[in-house]
């Protein structure tokens, strides 16, 4: 598709930027559809996202960004309104630009997540939810696995602070679920979860001690790029139901663009 001077603009913000699967994704999603429109990746500094975000809101074709790591919780106090998954969550990974230069921040990383898991057949009122991280991919997940049933969430994050405030989100959110903090070991639990960034390098350490799955487990990882990540291959050797993190982006694509794009 030719890009003109009436093609909607998207971007996806991130630090780093390389490693993103989900601009093909999106932009394949747009040509099926006849949209005429692009995103773009831009690579965008933890120093410079407030500057990058007043820039964005100028940019009068832009109909809006994703947001991905590390910037997915220090973008909320930048926005100007946030939907309820965003507020409770306090992490945005859609941003919609309105006519006037409004920014609205939203979260879907949960819901998408959620969604694959169900669509695979993974139930999950009454789960056991194992979570490696505690930044905002995490916080989504959290959230949502928590509003869709799950009987106890376990976090575990090498920074503790950061675990404590999500428990204590979760907590006040969802009484009826046990979140607790948890260490290295996820046995015990029905769904593991790695919601951190490793895995992305080739020599990233596992997120967990990966000798507590087993074969009873399902198994999911948010890393897009690579797709065998060295933790899910770590699993599926013993025998653990996986899932790709693709999936969550691919349940995602549809309420991504109705959130930046409602003409889409």
């Amino acid at each position: 598709m030719a890009i003109t001077g009436k093609t909607a603009l998207f971007g996806l913000i991130g630090h780093p930027i390389e490693h993103v699967g989900s601009p093909a994704l999106i932009n394949a999603y747009m040509a099926e559809r006849g949209r005429d429109g692009v995103l773009i990746p831009i690579h965008v500094t933890p120093s410079d996202l407030e500057k990058v975000v007043d820039g964005l809101r100028c940019l009068q074709n832009l109909r809006g960004f994703l947001v991905t790591i590390p910037h997915k919780q220090t973008i909320v106090p930048l926005l100007d309104r946030l939907t309820e998954a965003a507020g409770l969550s306090g992490a945005v990974n859609v941003v919609r630009r309105d006519v006037d230069g409004n920014l609205i921040g939203d979260q879907l990383d949960g819901e998408g997540f959620a969604t694959a898991l169900r669509e695979s057949g993974v139930s999950l009122s009454g789960a056991r939810i194992y979570m490696a991280g505690a930044g905002g991919v995490a916080a989504g997940i959290g959230f949502a696995l928590a509003r869709q049933g799950a009987s106890a969430v376990t976090i575990f994050n090498r920074t503790h602070s950061r675990a404590d405030e999500l428990m204590q989100r979760l907590r006040g959110a969802f009484p009826q679920c046990d979140v607790r903090i948890g260490d290295s070991n996820p046995s015990g639990h029905d769904i593991v979860v790695n919601a951190t960034s490793l895995g992305l390098k080739a020599n990233d350490p596992y997120p967990m001690n990966v000798n507590g799955l087993n074969a009873a487990m399902t198994v999911a990882d948010v890393i897009i790029n690579p797709r065998d990540t060295a933790f899910l291959r770590a699993a599926a050797v013993r025998g653990c139901r996986i899932q790709y993190g693709f999936r969550m982006v691919e349940e995602q694509l549809p309420l991504m663009m109705q959130a930046m794009d409602p003409v889409s």
